[in-house]
Parts: C-alpha cells; structure tokens; sequence
C-alpha cells in the first residue's frame, strides 16, 4: 500500500516538477510577494484535486483521459477537453525541451544541439513504455526533491533572512487557484493513464496528500528565496541561477544536473499522456507516435523558454478554472446523485 502510494505520489510530482516550475519562473509568475495565503490554498486544492481525480481514474479503470472528462464535464464538454488537452501537453511539453535546451546552454552546449539531445532522451524511455516512467520517477524525483530544498533553505540561512512572509497582505491569494488551474490539465492526463494499475483508495490518499503537502513547502520555500533576489531576476532566463550564483561552481553543476532531470520528467509525463491518448484509437506503438510528436515539436522550441511560459501559462491557468470547479464540486454533486 505504502509502496504504490508513494509510486504514484512521485509520478504526481515529477508531472508537476517540470522546467517551470523548477527553474523558479513558473512560481515567480504566479506568486511572488504577498502569497503566503495562495501558497496554502494550493496546498489544500491540489490535494483534494488529485485525490477526485485519483478516485474516477480508479473507478473507471481508465487507460486516458477521455473517460474522467466525461465523469467530470459531461460528454459535450469533455469533447472541448479533450483537444484543450492535446494542444496543452503539446505546448508545455514544448516549454520542457526548450527548457532543457537552454539548462544545457549552461555548460556551453549550443541550443539547437540541447534540444535534439534532449528529444532523443525523451523518446528512449518509451521503449518500455509507461513502466519504464514510472520506476524513472520513483529513483530520480527524491533526490531531486531533497537536493532542491537543501539548497534552497541554505540560500535562506545563508542569506540571513530566512523567513520573510508577513500575513498582515496577502492580496495575491488568488493566485492559488490559478496556479493550482494552470497544473490541472497534465494532472489529469498523466493519472488517468494509469488508473488500471490504481489497487485501492489509500493509495490515494497518500498520493494525494503527500505531494500535495511536499509541493507546498518545496512552493513556499522557493517562493520565498525568489523574494530575497527579486531584483536580480529580469537578467536571467532562469530564476533559479540568481540564487545559485551565491553557491560554489560544483553546486551550479549539480542543481543544473537536477534541473534538466526534473524538465525531462515532466516532458516524459506531458509526453505519455499525448500518447496515450492518440495510441487509444491509433494502436501505434508507442515508440513511434513518441518520435513523431517530439520531431513536431522541435521547431516550436525557438520561440524561447521565458517567452512561452510567460504567454501561455496564465492563459491556461484562467481556461482550466472551469475545470478545476468541476473537480473541486465533484465530491458534493457525487453524493448528491
């Protein structure tokens, strides 16, 4: 029980751990001051999130997430979702490799020579198939986790000003639900996929609520060293660079190494959830339609890291609002039928 609990709490987080996130752009977006409160509110509604969504994979035995649609939006509107979807793994999985492209740049490796190595990478792991992402996952996300929050409360005590957050303004509490909307999309793909393999409901509790809660202290952390270099941050393509520049040479190295492991678990997830989809009714392989995808996406790779998460996450985060009522209603409108 504790074992696949803690499997599927480490696929959750490697979905949510991608190049945004990771890198400190996607939170800077997002939160910033005065999100002590929206911190905390994405805590509790990422939980409950994928804890419902958790439960009707495992009801449903789902292979995708068609089928959790039309439990959570009804048949017309999961049609809607189902290319909003598609379209959503596509471009944030272009997010992923372009991230990876421009974390490579760190050891002076041209972008376009980042990007098509990075691909390959990708594609390799499809050969045995979502097994093989899953027990990726559950080796490299912890240590990613722990050397992510080393480093970050080293850079608070180093600093010397460790906790900066007054609750007296917290004006920016909506960015919570935004912020927890925005992840809603590849949640829901990435779960659904596997909800044959679900075996009973405390698995899901301890998914639910254990990456939920390592996701708001790694959130709130985070958050909170970003506020210590705020002014630094427009000269870098990566937040995260700011605070290691305070670090020796051999840490810069080894975050940039965690870094470009995070981006490429959740460019896997964005990925598998694509091809799990099409492969539904298309029965390609899955090493073949993971290729095709990803040679689409190289060129779209060129617009910029910065400038896609930019654009594109607040648009998604508002679009998947509706969504994220309906997940978040489900529990109430369930036992009412």
């Amino acid at each position: 029980m504790w074992g696949s609990g803690l499997k599927w709490m480490f696929l959750i987080m490697g979905t949510m751990i991608g190049a945004g996130y990771a890198s400190g752009r996607e939170l800077w977006q997002f939160f910033g001051e005065e999100s002590g409160l929206a911190i905390l509110l994405f805590t509790i509604i990422f939980s409950i999130s994928c804890y419902v969504v958790m439960l009707i994979s495992y009801e449903q035995k789902s292979e995708h997430f068609q089928p959790v649609l039309k439990v959570l939006v009804g048949k017309r509107w999961s049609i809607i979702y189902d290319v909003l979807i598609l379209f959503y793994l596509f471009t944030t999985t272009v997010v992923m490799i372009a991230g990876g492209g421009a974390t490579l740049q760190t050891f002076e490796i041209p972008f376009s020579v980042g990007i098509s190595v990075f691909s390959a990478l990708v594609a390799l792991i499809f050969i045995k198939g979502i097994k093989g992402m899953i027990q990726v996952n559950s080796v490299v996300i912890p240590v990613l986790i722990i050397g992510l929050i080393a480093v970050l409360l080293m850079f608070m005590l180093k600093n010397g000003n460790p906790w900066a957050l007054t609750w007296t303004s917290q004006a920016n509490w909506p960015a919570g639900f935004t912020f927890t909307a925005l992840n809603i999309l590849p949640l829901v793909a990435v779960i659904a996929a596997i909800g044959q393999e679900i075996k009973s409901k405390k698995e899901i509790v301890i998914a639910s609520v254990g990456s939920g809660l390592l996701l708001g202290v790694i959130s709130f952390v985070y958050n909170e060293s970003l506020m210590q270099v705020a002014s630094e941050l427009p000269l870098y393509e990566i937040p995260l660079f700011a605070i290691l520049k305070y670090f020796p040479y051999i840490m810069l190295v080894f975050m940039t190494v965690l870094l470009l492991i995070a981006i490429y678990t959740t460019a896997v997830s964005g990925v598998l959830g694509m091809v799990t989809r099409i492969n539904y009714q298309s029965r390609l392989p899955i090493w073949f339609t993971s290729c095709f995808i990803l040679v689409i996406m190289i060129p779209f790779t060129y617009i910029g890291f910065s400038n896609l998460i930019s654009i594109l996450y607040p648009i998604y985060g508002l679009l998947n609002l509706y969504l994220l009522t309906a997940i978040l209603l489900y529990p109430f409108m369930n036992r009412y039928k």
